[in-house]
């Protein structure tokens, strides 16, 4: 139980995601999005809104929120209006954002999250398009600030969901999973250290059973997993400690201090009317035919939720493999194509089941627990992987066919990893066979020789064989630990199993 629950209180919590879209130009205006370059390099004419400039609507930005408004499954609103927001911040130079406010291009949808064994369906309000706006620079300048404008005009798709929330883990599995699907679907790249996904939480509480909401705090631009997890806690108990001390929570907006793990005012909160919202003048409104829909559609790849089903009834996984192969586009299209791979061999022997459940649970079980492994120690994303599917494939084989135990094949895999420094070894699609050459790693299989070293190793143990003669089931357990031992691991364990009971049933 939370802490809040235990107190008696419960959390309601909304969140607002900006999705940098992954266009190469800004929403009204051709200058450049790329991360990185000089300060003010970037800034075009129209982004600064110099007198006489008109903004132009960026036809790749509308189609990548078609995209996540058929992702979501929601309704793609055919005609929508841009409205100029009105307020002044330093990095915003014409004192007004371009966004979309009684229309939105994409109206309601649902997200789908998991935390722990419970599931829980998210409800989204909207998602609209809107500009960036620059970035104050403060490291840099001693009692002062800078404006940096590249990032002004960069196309925003601001995500809201409904306060459906009730925690601040909910709230994590919610923007991970989010995070995800933006990826997968290909509108944004979510690199949350360049700011390009990034969170406003909206945080309240109120007693348990009170069906009214109570007063929100609005936490900005938290852009890791983490911070936005603790900011939460620490604002959930800020207001439940200050309504039991009798005060009451002010409606503002707060940052959330990594150093200090603690939120601070930054301004009180504007409401709708505050911004004075009006149609953008210089902007027709947008009007989205079927026909563009219908096409968008046919671009689309196979959903995380769909394919996560799918795993679960065709490949009989459980939810738990199901949802960390769906985790993100890189690793799931490694995995499918290990599956590729593995269904163009002859040379691979089956054991009971289907050759499709076959491959797919001993591919995941490989690349979920050792693959993912290996590369968090090295830091490497899967689109950068070592060991290319091809080479997985073929290393699977050689546990499928025997060649390899469990255990020898994960060490396979290591030294894979290893040798794949060299970037000949990338490419060669036998490095496994090499490998196991080289290394002398193939198992054991030989009945003969299985049973002679079983013989060895019951001779040298007869205390072991005494007690498990007595009923003491683990020294069985300790007597197949001596013969892979004597084997340096390498012979068939269930083979070790077989002889060994015949051996002792026979004794």
């Amino acid at each position: 139980m939370s802490t809040s629950l235990a107190r008696g209180w419960e959390t309601v919590i909304g969140l607002e995601t900006h999705a940098q879209l992954s266009t190469r130009s800004k929403i009204f205006s051709g200058a450049s999005t790329a991360f990185g370059a000089p300060p003010n390099t970037q800034a075009s004419v129209i982004d600064l809104a110099l007198p006489g400039v008109l903004p132009v609507l960026n036809r790749g930005a509308v189609e990548r929120a078609i995209r996540f408004g058929l992702a979501i499954g929601a309704k793609i609103n055919p005609r929508s209006i841009f409205a100029r927001k009105n307020y002044f911040y330093p990095d915003l130079p014409k004192n007004y954002q371009i966004s979309q406010y009684e229309i939105p291009v994409v109206q309601g949808g649902t997200v789908h999250i998991r935390v722990g064994d419970a599931e829980k369906v998210v409800t989204l309000t909207r998602a609209h398009l809107e500009e960036d706006a620059g970035k104050s620079l403060h490291e840099d300048f001693h009692g002062m600030s800078g404006i940096d404008l590249n990032r002004a005009g960069t196309p925003l798709l601001e995500i809201v969901s409904e306060p459906e929330l009730r925690s601040s883990a909910e709230a994590v599995a919610y923007a991970k999973t989010l995070h995800a699907l933006v990826r997968w679907i290909g509108i944004c790249d979510g690199n949350m250290q360049e700011g390009s996904f990034r969170c406003d939480a909206n945080v309240s509480v109120r007693r348990i059973g009170d069906p009214k909401l109570g007063t929100r705090c609005e936490i900005k631009n938290l852009n890791s997993f983490r911070f936005l997890e603790r900011a939460i806690e620490y604002e959930i108990t800020r207001q439940i400690d200050l309504l039991e001390d009798g005060g009451r929570v002010v409606q503002e907006t707060r940052l959330y201090d990594p150093d200090r793990d603690e939120t601070r005012p930054m301004r009180s909160k504007e409401d709708a009317q505050d911004y004075r919202y009006f149609p953008d003048p210089d902007l027709l409104p947008l009007e989205i035919q079927p026909a563009w829909i219908e096409e968008v559609k046919a671009t689309m790849p196979e959903l995380p939720e769909a394919r996560k089903r799918r795993y679960e009834t065709e490949l009989l996984f459980f939810p738990e493999d199901a949802e960390a192969l769906t985790s993100s586009i890189e690793m799931s299209e490694y995995f499918e194509d290990v599956l590729k791979e593995l269904k163009k061999r002859t040379d691979i022997k089956y054991g009971v089941q289907s050759p499709d459940q076959a491959n797919a649970k001993s591919a995941a079980n490989l690349i979920i627990n050792d693959l993912v492994q290996l590369m968090n120690r090295t830091e490497t994303p899967f689109a950068e992987s070592r060991v290319s599917p091809v080479q997985m494939a073929g290393l699977l084989a050689r546990s499928f066919d025997g060649t390899l135990s469990s255990k020898l094949t994960r060490e396979v895999l290591a030294r894979m990893w290893a040798v794949a420094e060299q970037p000949a070894s990338r490419s060669d699609p036998n490095l496994a066979d090499l490998l196991i050459e080289e290394g002398g790693l193939k198992q054991i299989s030989d009945a003969g020789a299985i049973e002679k070293i079983i013989d060895e190793v019951l001779a040298a143990n007869a205390k072991s064989v005494e007690e498990f003669r007595a009923g003491k089931d683990k020294a069985f357990n300790a007597l197949v630990g001596q013969a892979m031992k004597a084997t340096k691991g390498k012979a068939n364990p269930a083979q070790v199993n077989e002889i060994l009971k015949k051996k002792l049933a026979s004794g």
